[in-house]
């Protein structure tokens, strides 16, 4: 009995040796007296052969739509100050949301902080309920919306947690230096001169700041904005890039376009 029970030993071994050396299953390893085998692990089994060498990579690949946005994606990984301006939809949020979070998920940055003037577009809300992050949600729906189609809700809270990811109001900017972070300054045509100067002059150390607005969407009285006087003193400052996207950069619905270049 002794003698039968080692050699029914000896046999399963040897099946298990094969097994891992060719990568194959044997039909001695299903005897009655067996148990069930695992898949082999080392050879990378796949219900399909195509499936063996697929790309594991499911976040999107950042590409530009048009030569506007591929001058500025350069731009951004080469100045320290970007000055994005545009009309709606040429993406100049989504780049600047998506780089963000390209430099903090590779370590080349702490934290990313975003802002943009809480500004009702030609009608007021009212007070809101809550507290300051509550209270900025409705504004800053935009950058939310950039940053879970980079990460997940889930964890882009997780980092709003642990605070990597910081919503900075631009009322409280003032005499804070950011170091080590990226920067996005969304609608800033809805800024005034002296609101951007002190938004520019908070950019620390091994920091990027990318500002982003259509001087011509202003939901402030004319004459106020600064974004325009702002990027036009910028232009000849060496190492800050200002891009200028046109209507051949929008990558919305073809018809926006066309009502901006008769708008």
């Amino acid at each position: 009995m002794e003698a039968s029970m080692t050699k029914r030993a000896a046999l399963k071994r040897q099946t298990r040796e094969m097994s891992r050396e060719h990568g194959v299953l044997d039909s001695r390893q299903f005897t009655e007296d067996s148990k069930v085998r695992r898949l082999p692990q080392h050879a990378g089994w796949s219900p399909h052969p195509s499936n063996d060498d697929r790309d594991q990579a499911y976040l999107k690949t950042l590409k530009p739509k048009s030569e506007g946005q591929a001058e500025l994606m350069t731009m951004i990984d080469h100045h320290n100050l970007v000055l994005a301006l545009g009309p709606a939809g040429t993406g100049k949020t989504y780049l600047a949301v998506a780089k963000a979070v390209e430099a903090l998920e590779a370590g080349k940055v702490g934290r990313i902080v975003l802002s943009r003037p809480a500004v009702e577009a030609g009608e007021s809300i009212g007070f809101l309920p809550g507290d300051m992050e509550d209270k900025l949600a409705p504004y800053l729906r935009p950058l939310y919306d950039a940053l879970s189609d980079r990460l997940s809700m889930k964890r882009v809270k997780a980092l709003m947690a642990e605070g990597l990811i910081e919503i900075a109001p631009i009322g409280y900017m003032r005499g804070r230096t950011l170091n080590n972070a990226f920067i996005v300054v969304d609608e800033a045509q809805n800024c005034t001169y002296v609101q951007l100067k002190m938004l520019l002059t908070r950019l620390g150390w091994h920091s990027t700041m990318v500002v982003t607005g259509d001087p011509q969407q202003s939901d402030l009285l004319p004459g106020i904005s600064g974004l325009a006087d702002i990027a036009e003193r910028l232009t000849a400052v060496p190492d800050i890039a200002v891009v200028k996207l046109a209507e051949r950069d929008i990558v919305r619905h073809p018809l926006v376009a066309s009502m901006i270049g008769v708008l």
